[in-house]
């Protein structure tokens, strides 16, 4: 895995490596989910790729879970991911 290094300005703002940038399809003006990790920050940019992922995901099939249920469901395994990586990284300990 590829690293690099960024710094913050007074403002707060940090550059992306073109790099990055490119391999995330990020674009001036792409905007991008902000969240606190028990590892840091975590930047998750919600470029047109992503969005064109995502559509149709609302759609729902006659018998199919509420959208609110499975979205649920969807967050609760991720939070399950999140920890047990945490949970690798840190040997256990919390």
């Amino acid at each position: 895995m590829k690293t690099d290094s960024v710094w913050f300005t007074t403002k707060g703002q940090v550059v992306i490596p073109a790099w990055l940038r490119k391999q995330f399809h990020i674009e001036d003006g792409t905007k991008a989910v902000v969240q606190a990790t028990p590892e840091g920050i975590l930047l998750k940019p919600v470029t047109s790729v992503t969005i064109r992922r995502l559509r149709g995901i609302l759609k729902r099939k006659p018998g199919d879970k509420p959208f609110a249920e499975e979205w649920a469901e969807h967050k609760r395994e991720e939070i399950e991911l999140e920890e047990a990586k945490y949970a690798r990284c840190t040997g256990g300990a919390r």
